[in-house]
């Protein structure tokens, strides 16, 4: 299914938390539950719609959780109120799973699998989880270990000698010639960039943000509204930061950080879409998904195959597309990308992206979509590209029609 031609998606039938720097307001609680609670709130506070339209949802996670083995299907109980036996499947494609879970649902309705699919992303960086194996024939009966953040941004098993996520890039930064000044560059742009989402108290992060509801002591509750920890950023603070890795490009400044966040979508049909949208005149449509895999520890290289795989399903080319947006946990991503694909580094990523706003694992594509969804919108509509890489040095792009 090269692509789609009956998945779409409201018009405002999607929202995402703010995002919040790892050990910040959302630390404390549980991805899954925190994820099925603001669904289940924006469905019926801001949507005004019963969540038990629901047909499947699809959950994503990347990070361990407590009740993980259940999650799905947990998510669905207390997004519905277990007013409806809704199933569910649990993905996991790291950085890239919401377009992972946006393609299998559109998948499921191009095949008339059902009428409405819900795509609940959720994660939580902070407080990563530890996980411990029983070795009793290890030295001393010595345990196997793995800490689920810091172990996996350091170290892809697939990967040889063992390289840092920052040194995928750098990998990619030396093979195309890439400069410090050029990716310093880069941040200062996308800093501005995000600042337009702030402008006028806010005004387009409101037309898709809803915020969450986290405990504040023991008894109390406390509404996250606005992102925690974009950094002020200078042309003069960039150009004093030294590159993180020797002989690198990237300094702290030039690579995004870990978040806590959720992000939800509604997948249907063209009549139910009409009919749950905030404005019945924009429709948005799924046309094409893409997706590669590029030489281990080349990871920031994989979003520009994956974007010209859903180019060529779509029949387009990259100069048809009005808005083009990226998850870009470095600098490099986007110089790549726009190097390969031949257009502007500038012009990509308008109102944020993660590289200045951090990135929750699961959910951030999804908020970058919304983004560009909205940004479609207040320009009058056309075709638009996503695309991003993930963890094991693959990628993922998506291409959307608004109007």
């Amino acid at each position: 299914m090269k692509t789609f031609t009956k998945a779409y998606i409201p018009y405002n039938g999607y929202y995402s938390t703010p995002f919040t720097r790892w050990q910040g307001s959302m630390q404390n609680e549980n991805a899954i539950e925190l994820g099925a609670k603001t669904a289940r709130r924006w469905f019926l506070e801001k949507k005004k719609i019963d969540p038990t339209v629901i047909d499947y949802l699809y959950f994503g996670i990347s990070i361990h959780q407590h009740h993980l083995f259940y999650s799905h299907n947990w998510a669905a109980g207390m997004l519905t109120d277990n007013k409806k036996n809704v199933p569910g499947l649990m993905v996991n494609q790291a950085c890239t799973t919401s377009t992972t879970i946006l393609s299998l649902l559109a998948k499921d309705i191009e095949l008339g699998g059902y009428d409405v699919g819900f795509g609940l992303m959720a994660d939580r960086c902070s407080n990563g989880a530890h996980t411990v194996w029983p070795n009793p024939m290890g030295p001393g009966g010595e345990v196997i270990h793995e800490n689920w953040m810091m172990d996996n941004f350091n170290s892809d098993p697939n990967v040889k000698p063992p390289t840092k996520m920052v040194g995928t890039a750098e990998n990619v930064a030396r093979l195309e010639g890439f400069t410090k000044e050029q990716s310093d560059a880069v941040v200062l742009r996308r800093y501005e960039q995000y600042q337009m989402a702030l402008a006028d108290d806010r005004a387009f992060q409101k037309r898709y943000m809803f915020p969450a509801e986290v405990k504040a002591g023991k008894k109390g509750t406390k509404l996250v509204e606005l992102d925690e920890g974009a950094t002020p950023t200078t042309a003069e603070g960039l150009a004093k930061l030294k590159p993180a890795e020797p002989g690198g490009i990237h300094s702290f400044g030039a690579q995004t950080f870990p978040a806590d966040g959720n992000v939800g979508f509604i997948v249907t049909n063209r009549d139910k879409a009409k009919e749950l949208s905030a404005d019945p005149k924009i429709e948005i449509q799924i046309i094409s998904y893409g997706y590669s895999r590029v030489n281990p520890g080349f990871m920031a290289a994989a979003p520009v195959p994956a974007a010209q795989m859903a180019l060529a399903n779509a029949g387009l080319k990259i100069t048809d597309m009005k808005a083009i947006k990226s998850h870009n946990p470095f600098t490099t991503n986007d110089l790549n990308f726009a190097k390969k694909m031949g257009i502007d580094v500038m012009f990509m990523n308008n109102y944020g992206s993660s590289l200045i706003y951090g990135h929750p694992q699961a959910p951030t594509a999804g908020r970058i979509i919304a983004e560009m969804l909205e940004e479609m919108a207040m320009i009058g509509g056309g075709y638009c590209l996503w695309a991003g890489c993930a963890a094991g040095d693959t990628g993922a792009s998506m291409i959307f029609k608004v109007g």
